[in-house]
Formats: structure tokens, sequence, C-alpha cells
């Protein structure tokens, strides 16, 4: 058995139950956390809270020697750890693909994912987000400002009234993280003063939901990682009202996007 488990948001605390009671009762435990990470825990944490040890794999130990997973999944109960959903964003669909191949059964334990928590904190209705997309490091793709399929995901979006997740480069490697600052600064280039939404440390006990225009967001200080942005669309009275409340939105700016 292979058991993909989504760790959650945050820090040791933030898996499931029923992920838990897996990752406890495995023989072996493998993570990744090149994709993302919980920047509220450490390895060492999640081993002494759960009374595991968990055998850390790079990127190429996934995706291109995964026969340890798999060896290990092939003779006994293995769980593969992932932060958020190990099937949303850190999407491990192909390894999952390669158990099957051998015979190998397996299951997945959801964890909660940015996306939600986004639409949880925001107030802004899940259903109304349209296509997400991903803000890279400019050195990550080798131009300056924001890269044309940002651009036209956001702006495919929009003409649709719909809201648009961006979710922040990591280069969990490197212990660098895209700051929401830093992405408005960035997205204020080809939007200007549009209406967006910081989200930062989800999960936590204590996130930052702010709301402002791009401009204003980049002289913002949002504090350590993880962030993300939010480009509203169109906004219904509720989410409206969200939006001020519980982000702190200027009136003048969700007042003409209502619908």
């Amino acid at each position: 058995m292979l058991t993909f488990v989504g760790l959650g948001l945050y820090d040791e605390r933030s898996i499931t139950v029923a992920g838990r009671e897996r990752l406890r009762d495995a023989d072996r435990a493998f993570a990744e956390f090149y994709t993302s990470k919980l920047v509220g825990t450490t390895v060492p944490e999640l081993e002494t809270h759960h009374g595991v040890d968990i055998e850390v794999r790079d990127r190429a130990g996934v995706e291109q020697d995964p026969d340890p997973i798999l060896d290990a999944a092939a003779e006994g109960d293995a769980v593969f750890l992932t932060a958020g959903d190990p099937m949303i964003s850190t999407t491990h669909v192909d390894l999952r693909l390669r158990a099957h191949d051998r015979g190998i059964e397996t299951r997945v334990v959801h964890g909660t994912t940015a996306q939600t928590a986004a639409s949880s904190l925001t107030g802004l209705q899940n259903y109304r987000f349209g296509k997400a997309t991903t803000l890279p490091f400019e050195r990550a793709h080798g131009g300056d400002g924001v890269p044309d399929s940002v651009v036209e995901t956001v702006g495919d979006n929009a003409d649709r009234g719909l809201h648009t997740l961006v979710y922040l480069d990591i280069k969990a490697a490197d212990d660098d993280y895209m700051t929401a600052d830093t992405a408005a600064g960035l997205l204020a280039t080809e939007y200007d003063q549009r209406l967006a939404v910081a989200v930062c440390q989800a999960g936590s006990a204590d996130p930052t939901v702010v709301a402002d225009d791009l401009v204003a967001l980049a002289d913002r200080d949002f504090g350590p990682p993880l962030h993300l942005l939010v480009l509203p669309g169109d906004l219904h009275l509720l989410e409206r009202d969200a939006l001020v409340e519980l982000a702190g939105a200027p009136e003048t700016l969700v007042e003409n996007r209502t619908v």
C-alpha cells in the first residue's frame, strides 16, 4: 500500500486525524518539500510529534528515482507526505500511476489547500474562482515583469467576472519565497491600482488577510511566508462586505465591482 497524505498548510498539527493515523501505522514514511513546505515546523519536529522517521526526497528522488518509495510500498505500508494536499498543486499522479503499474494499492488522504484557505479567509465564494496561475520570480522565467501566461489567465477570468488565485513562486531548496508585496509590485506594472487581496500565513493561528489596491499592497510588510494573492473579479454583495469587514478593503475599491 502507498498512501499519499496531505500535511495541511502550516505545522505538524495541520494534518487530518485520518492522515495522522495512516502516518503512525506506516512501515516507512517519505516526504517531499521542494514544491512547498510547512513553514510553521521542521522535519525533526514532525518526526517527534508523530513518532516516526521521515525520509525526505528531493525532486530527482521522487520524479526520476521513485523505486525506493515503490519498493517500500510493495513490501509493506508506505506513506508519501506533502504540504497541502498531495494531489492538488503539488500533484503526484505520476507516482501513483507508477504504483498501480506495479500492482501496488494506493490511497489518498487529503489535506487543506491554499485554494480553499484563500476562499475561506477572504470570504470570496469558491465557485466564483476561475483558473489559478503562478507568478514566478523574474529570474525564473528569464524575463522582466509578469509573464504573458499570467496576464492571459487574469484577463480571461476578468472577462468572465471571476476571481484569480495567484500562487507565488517558491524555491524551497533555497528557502526563498516570493512575498505578497513583491508580487503586488510586479502585478501593479500590468494592473496599476487594481483591487487585490494578500493572504498570508494561512493555516496558522493568526493569518494575515489584507485587501487594497496593488500599489498600496506593494508597500506593505506581510510577515513570514507563505503568501498568495487573489485578484477579485465581480463581487457578490456578501463578498463585498466580507472584503471590507474581514480584509479591510477600502469601500471605494469594492463598490464599483459589485454585481
